[in-house]
């Protein structure tokens, strides 16, 4: 089956896209290795041949209108971070040319720079021109009346940025309102009506019906999707093997059980982690040591048994903030008396979570990742919360998703924890490496900023 592109100006955007990337990096390649001696006809066809093998190889070029920015700045990141290595390659090949890691740095920097700001230009431009004017947007029919199609129907609906106009339902098990006519009604609806894409919950349409559609969706140049049905099981990745020719789909947990995401993600939490243990922690520790002993006695460094990877236990290493006590498995509350002043002061601040790089040195943990919880709290929700132990999937963290979004420290009500653990649960079915870094941002942010919920 082939899917077309049926959009007013789609077909354009492309192109453009591509092209106008090209003369960037032509033009400033030109310009910035322009005493380097190389050349230049040979290294701009290098370099051209180069960018569109990758952009292939990474989907680059593959952004669509229901595309998130996030994931738009993590396809630039792979393409740069692949091309800036395919360009130094090029000079010891080169005889005459001459290595600047300056110019190359340079050309990287301001081409980035220029191309980020361009592809974020039109992707906003062109979500704002379709709100505005209603131009290019994709006509849609759904064919069945079932609870999740009825929800598609809604985001069309108040996603207009999306650009779809919904033009109706077709069903044979159903009526109301919206439907506008059985399944058999469909292509005529369509053609008259220029339907761009067609959208089919599988349960309410026969296999031959199905294979009829699909051929009438080729023959007339109509994009048509699938609607997942009351199968929470495929909301997550999936992918295709194949026995022989025979098609078989099985679920991915998620992309950080890739063994090379699990690579990419431990290298980052090591360099961070060191960095943060020899510019910081070398001198903070003796510090708040010498503090922390003046005002209470006990240890220094408090260490707590909790849940990780796969539930397993290892000790959570962090500055003693309260008064030595019994109560381990009770979390801190409000102007909890266990508390010391020096204590209060690193819970607001964070400091106190600061030798758990130690814990992200060792490999029991990550610097984003779901917070280790008590397993006092993993007894109390695990069968009371839908998913809870999705976050076991993964690497605790130092911090996450659900802590920068303001759902962190006391447990007041069960809805704080199901709230916590539906944003744990995206980190991990959608994660990349531009969102770690942007939890880090938020989170440092968020410590200037002060928080409510950090005693």
């Amino acid at each position: 089956m082939v899917v077309q592109q049926t959009g007013r100006y789609s077909k354009y955007i492309r192109p453009l896209n591509i092209f106008s990337d090209l003369i960037v990096i032509t033009v400033l390649s030109t310009f910035f290795f322009r005493e380097l001696g190389l050349n230049h006809f040979y290294y701009l066809t290098y370099q051209t041949f180069a960018w569109i093998l990758i952009a292939v190889l990474v989907k680059y070029y593959e952004v669509y209108r229901f595309t998130t920015p996030v994931e738009i700045i993590s396809k630039i990141v792979k393409q740069f971070s692949i091309f800036l290595l395919v360009v130094i390659s090029f000079f010891p090949f080169a005889k005459t040319a001459i290595f600047s890691g300056k110019a190359i740095a340079i050309f990287m920097t301001v081409s980035f720079s220029i191309i980020l700001c361009l592809k974020y230009f039109w992707f906003f431009y062109l979500k704002k021109y379709r709100i505005v004017t209603g131009s290019n947007f994709r006509n849609a029919v759904i064919i069945g009346y079932t609870p999740e199609a009825i929800r598609l129907k809604e985001v069309f609906e108040t996603r207009r940025d999306y650009g779809y106009r919904f033009l109706g339902f077709f069903s044979d098990k159903k009526q109301n309102p919206e439907v506008k006519g059985k399944i058999e009604d469909l292509t005529r609806f369509v053609i008259e009506n220029k339907v761009d894409e067609i959208y089919c919950s599988l349960n309410e349409i026969s296999n031959e019906r199905l294979k009829e559609l699909v051929e009438f969706a080729d023959d007339n140049k109509k994009a048509i999707k699938f609607i997942p049905d009351t199968k929470e099981i495929f909301s997550k990745n999936l992918k295709i093997d194949y026995y022989e020719l025979f098609p078989v789909l099985s679920l991915q947990k998620t992309q950080l059980h890739n063994p090379f995401i699990k690579g990419v993600k431990r290298v980052f939490d090591i360099c961070f982690a060191l960095l943060v243990i020899i510019l910081l922690l070398s001198w903070l520790i003796p510090i708040l040591a010498l503090l922390i002993k003046l005002e209470s006695k006990g240890p220094v460094f408090f260490k707590q048994g909790r849940p990780g990877i796969d539930e397993q236990e290892f000790f959570c290493y962090k500055f003693r903030s309260m008064q030595v006590n019994g109560t381990t498995e009770r979390e801190a509350s409000k102007n909890d008396p266990r508390v010391t002043k020096m204590g209060r002061f690193m819970r607001k601040t964070s400091m106190d979570e600061l030798p758990q790089f130690f814990n992200v040195l060792l490999g029991d943990m990550s610097v984003v990742g779901p917070r280790p919880h008590l397993w006092s709290q993993n007894k109390a929700y695990a069968n009371r919360i839908k998913k809870y132990m999705v976050r076991h999937y993964v690497k605790p963290g130092i911090t996450g998703l659900a802590q920068v979004k303001g759902f962190r420290g006391e447990i007041e009500t069960e809805e704080d924890m199901i709230n916590r653990i539906k944003l744990d649960v995206f980190y991990i079915e959608n994660w990349s490496l531009i969102m770690d870094i942007k939890i880090i941002f938020q989170t440092v942010f968020n410590i200037f900023k002060g928080e409510d919920k950090a005693y």
